[in-house]
């Protein structure tokens, strides 16, 4: 699978993000503070990696800030994208299981290593409820982007 990962600060969660993803076995393209000579801005550096799977460069991206919640926003911000914010395995379960969530975004200040192995666990073993009411819920997400969305 192809990750794009972004980042605000060159943070030691951030490179472990990195390197744990392409342990996995993902081609991993960074952005932000992960790139040399890349806008670090959050708001900037989360829109490029929200951009590449809005556009089918990539298939999923994670992004980070402080936080969490600027990333989450700004790539929240690119129709087709349906980020959400983590700060724990059983959030992310739920979040790719009754949200179809496709971007993660995770806080450089409250993921240690440990808890970020869990959350990827979970992210990667969920998958996207059949529920029809769920599946209604995703839909009307979409709609809300408006006509120019693709997923």
């Amino acid at each position: 699978m192809r990750i794009s990962v972004s980042s605000d600060m060159d943070e030691p969660v951030a490179r472990s993000l990195v390197a744990e993803l392409r342990g996995r076995g993902h081609e991993v393209l960074t952005h932000g503070a992960l790139r040399a000579g890349d806008d670090p801005q959050w708001a900037a550096c989360s829109e490029a990696a929200a951009r590449e799977v809005a556009d089918g460069t990539s298939d999923q991206a994670v992004v980070c800030c402080w936080t969490g919640t600027g990333a989450s926003i700004a790539a929240n911000k690119v129709p087709g994208v349906r980020a959400a914010l983590c700060t724990d395995a059983y959030s992310a379960d739920g979040a790719r299981r009754w949200n179809d969530a496709n971007v993660l975004a995770l806080s450089l200040r409250l993921t240690s290593e440990p808890l970020l192995k869990e959350i990827l666990d979970a992210w990667f073993a969920a998958r996207p409820s059949e529920d029809p009411e769920d599946r209604e819920n995703v839909a009307r997400i979409g709609r809300l982007d408006g006509p120019r969305a693709t997923s």
